[in-house]
């Protein structure tokens, strides 16, 4: 059964899913825009298993509970800081994404949800980080067959929700919905 891939737009602190991916920094401790709200979504919990952790590289990802969240999990990944595009950030981003299915699949879980990862303060370009993010789910999910069911790019604004949408419509050769 071939994997569903969705774009929509919702606070991911809302979704129930096996996990949601947190943008995180390297601390993992918490910072702003999703990464705060995850942080204030799930409770205390959050942070001091965090601190139990060390920490994560960029391109990375570590798991954690989900504590109060609806998701059972939160999988946090360290995207890249946007430096012009000379300082290997498509790959770390892609990496990004490719260790937190690792780690889904790893932990036998059936649907993950995705913010748009470093386009925030990191700076990352929202169109190019649409497209490394839809590309290496998908080449990813090819490699590990059946493993996952569901993927979901949760978008915060209509602008990062229409560049997800037409990556996802790209690797069928049509427009999504």
């Amino acid at each position: 059964m071939p994997v569903s891939l969705e774009a929509i737009r919702a606070d991911i602190t809302t979704l129930q899913v096996d996990a949601i991916v947190n943008a995180a920094n390297r601390s993992l401790l918490g910072g702003g825009g999703v990464d705060g709200a995850i942080h204030r979504a799930a409770g205390p919990g959050l942070v001091e298993e965090c601190r139990t952790l060390g920490g994560c590289e960029t391109g990375d990802a570590k798991l954690t509970s989900g504590y109060r969240l609806p998701a059972r999990h939160v999988i946090h990944a360290v995207g890249p800081v946007w430096q012009g595009g000379d300082a290997d950030e498509d790959a770390l981003l892609a990496s990004c994404y490719s260790s937190a299915l690792e780690i889904a699949v790893a932990h036998r879980l059936e649907t993950i949800a995705f913010p748009s990862i470093s386009t925030g303060i990191f700076g990352f370009p929202a169109d190019r980080a649409a497209e490394i993010a839809v590309t290496t789910v998908d080449d990813t999910l090819r490699e590990t067959p059946g493993a996952l069911k569901k993927v979901i790019f949760c978008c915060f604004d209509e602008r990062a929700l229409a560049l997800h949408r037409a990556a996802i419509g790209q690797l069928s050769g049509s427009a999504s919905p």
